[in-house]
C-alpha cells in the first residue's frame, strides 16, 4: 500500500480592489518556471506556514484579530500576511496604536528594507514587526476556501484562501525570484486567459476565480464570504468512459461538482 504524503499547511490571499471598468480586480503573480510547485502558473500570493509564523502567536501585541482561532488558525493567517509581504511587498498591518492600515509610502519603505531579507531568511518576520512597530491586521482576512491536495499526489498542501481588501495605494510588485510578473486583473480576464492559453491556471485557482467573479465589488465579495461557511475541498480523481474527472463537494459553492481533466 502506497503511503499518503502529509499535506503541508499553506495560505494564500486574494487581494481585492474595485477596478475602473466596473469589475472587481484581484492581485495575481506568475510563478517562475523553475519553481517546483505551480511553475509558470498564474496564482495568488501565498506559501507554506513555517515555524516563525507560530512564534508570532505568543506575541499577541503583534497582531489584531483572530479571536476564537486556535494556534493552527492563527498560524494560517500570519503566514498569509507574511507570504504576501515577501512575494508582493503588500503589507496588511497597522502602525502600533493606529486604527488605520499602514500608509503606502511607509509600507514601501518597510518592504525596501526587509522584504528580501525575510525571503532569504536573513531576518525574521517577528523581528520586522518589532523593529518597524507594525501590528498584523489579521482582522482584515476573511476565510474564503480551503483546498487539500488529493491523497494520490506526492506533494500535498492544506491551503487556506483568504479574502482581503487591498490596502489603499499599495499596488504590489513581483519579487523577480519566485515570480516573474504581477498584475491586477478581473476574474473574467484571468479565466479567459486560462482558456486561451495566455495563462496557466491551477484547478483550484480557476474555481476560486469563477466564484469570485460572481461578485460585483469588493464590499459584496467580503460580505458574501463572511456569511458563508468554508467547506473543505479535497478533489477526488475518477474515471468515466475512459476520461479522467475531478469531483469536488457541491456544497463548497463552486461552479459544479464534476470536471473533465
Amino acid at each position: 500500500m502506497t503511503e499518503v504524503a502529509a499535506a503541508r499547511p499553506a495560505s494564500t490571499i486574494l487581494l481585492l480592489r474595485d477596478g475602473l471598468q466596473g469589475e472587481i480586480e484581484v492581485f495575481m503573480m506568475v510563478r517562475h518556471h523553475e519553481i517546483e510547485f505551480s511553475s509558470g502558473a498564474l496564482v495568488f500570493p501565498g506559501g507554506g506556514v513555517d515555524a516563525g509564523d507560530r512564534e508570532i502567536i505568543a506575541r499577541s501585541e503583534l497582531y489584531a484579530g483572530g479571536e476564537g482561532c486556535d494556534a493552527d488558525g492563527l498560524s494560517f493567517r500570519i503566514a498569509a500576511i507574511r507570504e504576501t509581504f515577501e512575494e508582493s511587498g503588500i503589507l496588511l498591518a497597522r502602525p502600533r496604536g493606529s486604527k488605520d492600515l499602514v500608509e503606502a509610502k511607509l509600507a514601501a519603505d518597510i518592504a525596501a528594507r526587509y522584504r528580501t531579507a525575510v525571503a532569504e531568511r536573513k531576518t525574521t518576520f517577528l523581528d520586522v514587526l518589532g523593529e518597524s512597530g507594525m501590528v498584523l491586521a489579521l482582522d482584515e482576512l476573511v476565510p474564503y476556501a480551503r483546498w487539500i491536495t488529493p491523497e494520490a499526489m506526492p506533494k500535498r498542501y492544506d491551503t487556506w484562501f483568504f479574502l482581503a481588501a487591498a490596502p489603499p495605494d499599495q499596488l504590489g510588485a513581483h519579487d523577480g525570484r519566485e515570480s516573474t510578473d504581477s498584475l491586477w486583473l478581473s476574474p473574467r480576464e484571468a479565466v479567459a486567459g486560462g482558456e486561451s492559453g495566455r495563462f496557466k491556471l491551477p484547478f483550484p485557482t480557476t474555481r476560486n476565480l469563477i466564484k469570485l467573479g460572481k461578485q460585483p465589488d469588493v464590499r459584496a465579495a467580503i460580505a458574501d464570504a463572511k456569511k458563508n461557511s468554508v467547506v473543505t475541498v479535497m478533489p477526488v480523481l475518477t474515471r468515466l468512459n475512459g476520461s479522467r474527472q475531478l469531483r469536488i463537494p457541491l456544497e463548497a459553492g463552486y461552479d459544479g461538482e464534476l470536471f473533465e481533466m
